[in-house]
């Protein structure tokens, strides 16, 4: 075989096809996709919905601070649907921070910093 016959039979074996590379390229996407989705996606939206569950159960005496950093403790929760109706994250809750009262959306709480003990009283 001569040197310009050489080349080209060389460069057919060192690259292939076009479709013999594509493959690796895709189960390699696939993968990195999967290692994102199991290490951040998944996790963000368990500790979302964790969120969320505990603001759905916020009652008077709590200890909250909001997203603009106020502390307070939850003296009023105020619902905005029926009973029966999902706690909705834009009912109010009163707070009450030193000697200020505020009103809160539920769903601007950041998080929960201490959770009451006493046992709510009951209507006879």
């Amino acid at each position: 075989m001569t040197h310009s016959g050489l080349l080209p039979a060389l460069l057919a074996l060192q690259f292939g096809g076009a479709g013999g590379s594509l493959t690796p390229f895709l189960v390699q996407l696939v993968a990195i996709f999967g290692i994102f989705y199991f290490l951040l996606i998944r996790p963000q939206q368990a500790q979302k919905k964790k969120h969320e569950e505990a603001l759905r159960n916020i009652k008077r005496g709590d200890q909250i601070v909001t997203t603009g950093g106020i502390v307070g403790e939850v003296i009023h929760v105020k619902e905005t649907g029926s009973s029966d109706a999902p706690k909705s994250m834009e009912d109010q809750i009163t707070i009450k921070s030193a000697e200020s009262r505020l009103i809160v959306e539920r769903g601007r709480i950041a998080r929960i910093v201490g959770v009451s003990t006493s046992v709510p009283a009951t209507k006879e």
